[in-house]
């Protein structure tokens, strides 16, 4: 459907994420790290752990953190967060160029969150 209504989205990689000019691959694995991070550890402390006092608003505090790191990362890496995210439009769009950020970076960050906040702040039983 985006070719039919926007012709030009072909050349715009059909909504993927293309790393900025002048953002080398490490760059982009380190900010792709940084975003997952923040939004991994939001969602422990908000959704997961039991004595979050933000339980109720979980949903809210988790939009923050995703339009925060949309806002200081999207004209970098596109801030995917998430390599199914970006695995679709490639897809697609047939655009592969720098794909490895996307999946290296969120496992990573996202793996990082959850160690850190499961072996040093989750209360254990």
């Amino acid at each position: 459907m985006l070719l039919v209504f926007f012709p030009g989205a072909k050349e715009a990689h059909l909504g993927g994420q293309a790393l900025a000019p002048g953002i080398g691959f490490g760059q982009g694995v380190g900010i792709e790290i940084i975003l997952t991070f923040f939004l991994v550890f939001t969602v422990f402390a908000t959704a997961v752990d039991e004595r979050g006092a933000f339980k109720m608003i979980a949903g809210f505090g988790i939009g923050l953190v995703i339009t925060f790191d949309i806002l200081a990362a999207g004209p970098l890496t596109g801030a995917s967060m998430n390599p199914s995210r970006s695995f679709g439009p490639a897809l697609v769009s047939g655009s592969w160029s720098g794909h490895l950020v996307y999946w290296i970076g969120p496992l990573i960050g996202g793996a990082l969150a959850a160690l850190l906040y499961e072996n040093v702040l989750m209360e254990q039983k």
